[in-house]
């Protein structure tokens, strides 16, 4: 089993570096990533207890295994940020997340 850190770094490389590159250019798109952020805040009890590594890991593996379940297909090649895919944006927003647990 690969580490929290290391699931993270992936998506990070995978899905953050784009993303963030595209937000800096899209006020839309950081606003998403924004409201999703704070979903996922919500949903793992954020404001009582600490996000971590671990949880946003097991969060970003969730979300992966259940868009999979449901017929999603990762992008082949280069994400298309202007096309909005709530799949991609929630992952881009645990990017976010984590970004602020070495700050």
């Amino acid at each position: 089993m690969r580490s929290a850190h290391a699931c993270l770094d992936e998506l990070t490389a995978t899905v953050g570096r784009t993303g963030f590159a595209a937000s800096a250019h899209d006020p839309a798109l950081l606003a998403a990533i924004d409201q999703h952020a704070a979903g996922i805040r919500d949903s793992l009890s954020g404001d009582t207890r600490p996000l971590t590594a671990v949880i946003l890991a097991a969060y970003a593996e969730g979300v992966r295994d259940a868009a999979f379940k449901h017929g999603w297909t990762a992008p082949a090649g280069e994400i298309d940020w202007s096309r909005p895919d709530w799949v991609l944006h929630r992952l881009l927003a645990v990017c976010a997340l984590s970004r602020g647990l070495s700050a």
